[in-house]
């Protein structure tokens, strides 16, 4: 009979989600893993395998527990403008806000497994994209295009940009652009 666990793994992953999304991988050595989740080195690798099944799990648990419930959500805005605005200030936020456009620039291209994951986070803004704009999903595996794709890509780059800049953009910026790119869209359909 094993020794049981000194830890929690939910907590651990948690934890680990903002290292990496902070850090990066590249920038997130093992010892940082080992003392930032408070957990022995050999318990680490019984459990995850390597920093990369860490890595892996870290941004499983941020998809599931961040970026999936807050593109339901943005699914159900009134409208572009408030969909634009919410996901500026929410999409890929969180305790490890920033990890899923982390992991698109530094690990999708070199891991196909991260890159996976990547695309189903994308994949999951550009759903919500397309039903605000009332506008047919895009098939499994493909990027929004037209409008949707536009939109979608707009909300990356500012959240991308906030980010390097190490603020959020603010709201007002992001409201008055909201606002000056829904006077150019068609209106989606109303709901009933």
């Amino acid at each position: 009979m094993g020794r049981p666990r000194a830890f929690d793994e939910d907590e651990a992953v948690q934890a680990a989600a903002g290292l990496f999304a902070a850090q990066g991988y590249e920038g997130t050595s093992v010892d940082d893993l080992v003392t930032g989740l408070g957990v022995h080195r050999g318990s680490l690798y019984k459990v995850f395998g390597s920093k990369r099944g860490l890595y892996l799990a870290a941004l499983r648990r941020h998809l599931d527990q961040e970026v999936l419930p807050v593109a339901a959500a943005l699914a159900a805005a009134p409208d572009p403008a408030v969909l634009l605005t919410r996901a500026v200030a929410a999409y890929d936020g969180g305790p490890a806000g920033g990890f899923l456009l982390l992991a698109a620039a530094e690990r999708a291209p070199v891991d196909p497994e991260v890159a996976a994951l990547v695309e189903e986070g994308l994949a999951a803004l550009d759903v919500a994209v397309a039903t605000v704009l009332g506008a047919e999903e895009p098939p499994p595996g493909e990027p929004a295009d037209g409008l949707a794709g536009i939109l979608g890509a707009t909300v990356l780059g500012l959240r991308l940009r906030a980010r390097a800049a190490g603020t959020p953009p603010p709201a007002e910026a992001v409201v008055a652009f909201a606002g000056r790119l829904a006077a150019t869209l068609p209106q989606p359909p109303r709901r009933a």
